[in-house]
């Protein structure tokens, strides 16, 4: 189909000259609206406004330009049915064959915090109709919603001289689609969120392609990268200096380590990752000693880790992480001394975000099952130390008290069942992921005692130290397990209808316990 008529009514003008002096040099007439026909006529470029077009003037704010017949007919009309071409000839409606939109910014509006009027002035109705009709109607016309999709256009109407195959424009329509379907997506949330529907009645789902990846969790596996919100802070929206393209696993472990790091302000802080579980978490006056204090929770798991900093990347920090192999390091920036270190090492994969997430930001999480989704708010709640309710005759000393509310931050991001012993706010052993919280405490206990052999030092770091739980100690077992790792405290939700079996368990041992009500599973 040979492009001679041309609509472009475009919000974003990115790329807006260069197409519209590629299809007038090449014969095509262009129609426009508003903003774009006073864009294209400042520089020379010869076109029509719609409202001349139509013989009705643009009204209502706006609100009523494109909504014509002249302009619908132009666009739906089928090119080979008789009756169709009789009509339009009737009436005067020329075809048009090329339709140029893009949309009202809408998510940009609010996404500023726009007011709820100024909201709904920027929901687009004329801009979806066209697209949607040329996107139906791609037997005959050509839909162009994105400027990335400028330069093809302009190729393929040189490759097929001035005409674009049927390939391209089912191509394309299926691109309109999307791009509609995601637009209805962004106010339809939007409009819930202001009738206070926590959970509307039909969940719509937006995301965009940011990359198709090599495999999913195992080579046999299809997968791609898709982005729901870019104005949030993390892996979705982090910018890959250097290294291997990403891998499904390291996407996944990726956001794991930054959202663990991101619930500590007041500290460099370091998260070591290993197939989504912590293998070392610390915080430290400086980033350097935080990332050893890390790796020395379990340096074998380490090895071909995921790393994440809380601080912008320093030249000591990054020298020491190269000492090992990792696979990826994301941090909100890094210096030019750790620019240079890292850039040696051509396979790691580096991303900087420029910004930390808001660890106690509202957000949705979902989880597919078969045939379904799992829908909840993220865990996202911060422990407060002044709501803690000490069960025992011995109280946590200072030092102890910093251990627990680390050990159970950390506990959170670690897979159910889960114990993590802490020293000095760092991860000292981890068990994660067991069907018994007895294996769990056991199993970090190991790690704990692996890691002290590794140091030399005579005991393993769970003396003294503070344990976690993500949940309560069903009995009294779990507890027994930690004490006999060496924990002289333990910070746990509380809520088993055996609490005061653990609780005389522990003021036997002598040790400190204290219950959050809050428990943290992470499936």
């Amino acid at each position: 189909m040979k492009i001679a008529r041309a609509l472009i009514s475009v919000s974003d003008k990115t790329g807006l000259i260069a197409l519209a002096s590629a299809l007038s040099t090449r014969g095509v007439a262009i129609l426009s609206t508003g903003g774009s026909a006073a864009t294209l006529r400042k520089e020379g470029i010869p076109v029509q406004d719609v409202s001349m077009y139509t013989s009705f003037p643009e009204m209502m704010d706006g609100r009523l330009k494109t909504l014509h017949p002249k302009i619908h007919g132009g666009i739906l009309q089928i090119r080979t049915d008789e009756t169709h071409s009789e009509e339009a000839r009737a009436h005067n409606i020329p075809p048009l064959d090329l339709v140029v939109v893009n949309l009202y910014p809408f998510r940009q509006t609010i996404a500023r915090g726009a007011d709820f009027d100024e909201a709904i002035e920027n929901i687009d109705i004329g801009g979806p109709a066209m697209v949607r009709a040329a996107a139906k109607n791609h037997a005959f016309v050509t839909v162009i919603t994105d400027p990335a999709q400028y330069e093809s256009l302009i190729e393929e109407m040189d490759r097929h001289k001035g005409a674009t195959s049927p390939d391209f424009r089912k191509t394309c329509a299926a691109a309109a689609f999307a791009y509609t379907a995601n637009y209805d997506s962004a106010v339809s949330a939007w409009f819930a969120q202001q009738c206070h529907q926590i959970y509307p009645e039909t969940l719509t789902i937006a995301a965009s392609l940011r990359q198709s990846l090599r495999y999913g969790e195992n080579p046999h596996q299809t997968a791609a990268f898709y982005v729901t919100d870019p104005t949030q802070s993390g892996v979705a929206s982090a910018i890959q200096v250097q290294g291997k393209e990403l891998s499904y696993n390291n996407i996944n472990d990726t956001d794991a380590a930054f959202q663990l790091v991101s619930v500590f302000t007041e500290k460099p802080a370091i998260a070591i990752i290993k197939h989504a579980n912590p293998c070392g978490v610390a915080t430290a006056n400086n980033l350097v000693e935080a990332y050893e204090r890390a790796l020395a929770c379990d340096s074998v798991s380490a090895f071909g880790g995921i790393i994440a900093s809380n601080t912008p990347l320093d030249g000591p920090t990054a020298e020491a992480i190269t000492k090992i192999f990792s696979e990826v390091i994301i941090a909100p920036d890094m210096n030019n001394e750790a620019k240079e270190i890292l850039a040696a090492k051509k396979n790691l994969r580096v991303l900087l975000t420029r910004a930390m997430p808001d660890a106690a930001g509202a957000a949705t999480m979902i989880k597919s099952v078969a045939g379904g989704l799992l829908v909840q708010s993220k865990d996202n709640i911060l422990l407060d130390s002044k709501l803690l309710k000490c069960v025992t005759r011995r109280k946590p000393t200072e030092q102890e008290m910093k251990d627990l509310l680390f050990a159970f931050t950390v506990a959170k991001y670690v897979k159910s069942n889960t114990i993590v012993y802490a020293k000095n706010e760092a991860t000292v052993g981890i068990g994660a992921g067991q069907m018994s919280r007895v294996d769990s405490a056991r199993i970090a206990a190991r790690k704990a005692q692996d890691a002290a052999k590794a140091l030399n030092l005579e005991t393993p770091l769970t003396q003294g130290s503070a344990a976690a739980s993500d949940a309560f100690f069903p009995f009294a077992d779990g507890l027994l397990a930690v004490i006999e790792a060496g924990a002289s405290c333990v910070i746990q939700p509380g809520g088993s209808i055996r609490d005061q079996e653990v609780i005389d368990d522990a003021d036997k041992a002598g040790i400190a316990m204290l219950f959050t009500g809050i428990r943290h599973f992470y499936h």
